[in-house]
């Protein structure tokens, strides 16, 4: 059954009632409440810094399990003559339906008459892990607390014993999803994590909760390296730690990536933490530089070595003697230039373009491409011989849209960086505006954020948040709320609302009742291709009905 009809077989949208002359909000019998979620994550960190992480935790899970179980009551309340499985599943879907998370059950092992668990779930969109990462960044323990206690609540009050739910993954850990795996309590043996669904865990001498919050500051000032570099997801930890290792040696280094994943970035990393930050770092962009220039550009160039050679000049590689020279797009390089940077990486010397004089270089190389160099070598573009002598240390960059728990990371410090450069003071990235980044595909990676949020720091007003549309030229790619109140105080799904819409921009425009229904018919019949049946299908009425109502309107027509 999927997840649409169990909330329309339990009518639960019918269920949830807006009272605005009262300022109420029911859920059936059950009063809810509507929180910005910025406010339940400041709630949370003044949790972590009075009470210390561990029991924020535990008091942040029971206060999940509470509301677990109240959803429980309220879903047996349903149950009806219904599948006791699928009264079950209401559970994920009220949790989606009061906009916490999205669930997937992926295993479930229910067996009611012995009163057996055992379950796995994804989680998406999480509130909490995606709250985690805006006020903290990322750590190395889950964050879905609430979530977990919740889970853990519904499926006791259906068993009538304590399942325990734990969080096994996490986006606040740099994993692509949330992910839980639920047993009864007594499964769990003697594991500590089973406290935190004890009252009496609130325990504990204040200089322990003093110590929590100070590995606490410390696991969050660790989940930014050192430099420009900014990320924590463990794509990125991965290529930061093997150009760490990389940056004290001499070593040439090859990074591979998409455009825009920030290689010139990473190249300028090594550089300035390896033993040449003090001598220059010069940057090439290998594919602007027209083929019959790049030789003299890289290498360059003798007086009266051509026409317009007026001067002589030194080349890239003399200029970052001593230091680092990167050459961005080195895929690009023409043939003939590859022959000539081949034979400078074997001997260390250079010549310039039209002179005979041999000059010592002492460069450290990096490299970088988007280029598929296997497939340029296979091609007839790229020479084996220079590829291997490139390749000697490779270090692939992932993608933004595969990273995305380091989007609040990076969307932050950019925050942080375009306010100094519009002398702008901003509260932030509102909600929404985040959960579209995070949304988004990024076929332009870390350089298209970059480029949004700029835009977004210029249109936002000073004080203020980053909207959508600061960010968006073309508007937002992300999905409208699937929900809307109507004036009877009731909410109603996607498709309702969109009728709606479309019938009361009818009703604003000196509506005809039959010009319209004339025209309705007619477009039927079209689309039919002057098959009534199809045609009557598409309006909802029968072949005879149709029939009858178009000659009702031909009569009226020839009157």
């Amino acid at each position: 059954m999927t997840k649409t009809r169990l909330i329309e077989q339990f009518n639960l949208r019918s269920r949830l009632r807006f009272n605005l002359e009262q300022g109420e909000i029911w859920l059936d019998e059950n009063r809810m409440l509507l929180f910005h979620a910025r406010a339940m994550g400041a709630l949370r960190r003044e949790l972590f810094d009075s009470l210390g992480v561990e029991r924020a935790r535990g008091l942040l899970i029971r206060m999940g399990f509470a509301s677990g179980q109240k959803d429980a009551e309220l879903a047996k309340k349903l149950f009806g003559s219904g599948d006791p499985d699928d009264v079950f599943r209401i559970g994920p879907e009220l949790h989606a339906f009061e906009g916490l998370v999205r669930s997937n059950i992926v295993q479930s092992d229910l067996d009611w008459e012995r009163g057996s668990f055992a379950g796995e779930v994804d989680w998406d969109n999480s509130w909490e892990a995606d709250s985690h990462l805006q006020l903290f960044g990322i750590g190395e323990a889950p964050a879905c607390w609430t979530l977990v206690g919740y889970a853990s609540g519904y499926a006791t009050q259906f068993f009538n014993r304590l399942i325990v739910f734990r969080e096994t993954a996490c986006l606040a850990c740099g994993d692509v999803h949330c992910h839980i795996v639920g047993k009864p309590a007594e499964e769990w043996g003697d594991d500590p994590y089973l406290g935190y669904f004890k009252p009496d865990n609130l325990q504990g001498q204040l200089e322990e909760m003093r110590e929590e919050i100070s590995r606490l500051r410390k696991t969050l000032c660790a989940s930014r390296p050192a430099g420009n570099l900014v990320g924590a997801s463990p794509g990125f930890k991965a290529a930061f730690d093997l150009v760490g290792k990389a940056a004290a040696s001499p070593i040439t280094v090859l990074l591979l990536g998409e455009t825009g994943v920030g290689k010139e970035m990473f190249a300028r990393w090594i550089h300035d933490h390896g033993s040449r930050s003090d001598k220059p770092f010069v940057a090439v962009n290998c594919a602007a530089i027209p083929h019959d220039l790049l030789e003299s550009e890289l290498f360059g160039v003798q007086k009266g070595a051509y026409t317009g050679a007026q001067a002589s000049r030194p080349g890239r590689f003399e200029r970052a003697h001593g230091g680092t020279l990167f050459l961005d797009e080195v895929g690009d390089l023409p043939l003939a230039a590859q022959v000539k940077l081949l034979r400078v990486l074997q001997t260390g010397e250079v010549e310039r373009l039209g002179d005979d004089q041999v000059r010592k270089v002492d460069v450290r190389l990096v490299t970088a491409t988007n280029v598929d160099l296997q497939q340029a070598i296979a091609a007839g573009r790229f020479r084996a011989d220079l590829y291997y002598r490139l390749a000697t240390y490779p270090v692939l960059i992932p993608p933004l849209r595969e990273r995305r728990s380091d989007i609040p990371l990076l969307a932050a410090a950019l925050v942080e960086k375009y306010e100094a450069s519009y002398h702008k003071k901003l509260q932030g990235i509102s909600d929404r505006a985040m959960q579209a980044l995070m949304g988004y595909q990024w076929p332009g990676n870390v350089r298209e954020l970059q480029n949004l949020i700029e835009r977004g720091v210029l249109l936002a007003p000073s004080g203020g948040l980053i909207e959508i549309e600061h960010l968006f030229a073309g508007g937002a790619p992300v999905t409208a709320p699937g929900a809307e109140v109507d004036r009877a105080g009731v909410v109603g799904n996607e498709r309702d609302d969109s009728r709606n819409r479309l019938y009361e921009a009818i009703l604003n425009e000196g509506f005809d009742l039959e010009r319209h229904e004339a025209k309705l018919l007619e477009l039927a019949v079209q689309r039919a291709n002057g098959n009534l049946t199809h045609a009557a299908r598409l309006l909802g009425i029968t072949r005879r009905q149709l029939a009858y109502r178009l000659r009702q309107g031909a009569v009226a027509t020839e009157e």
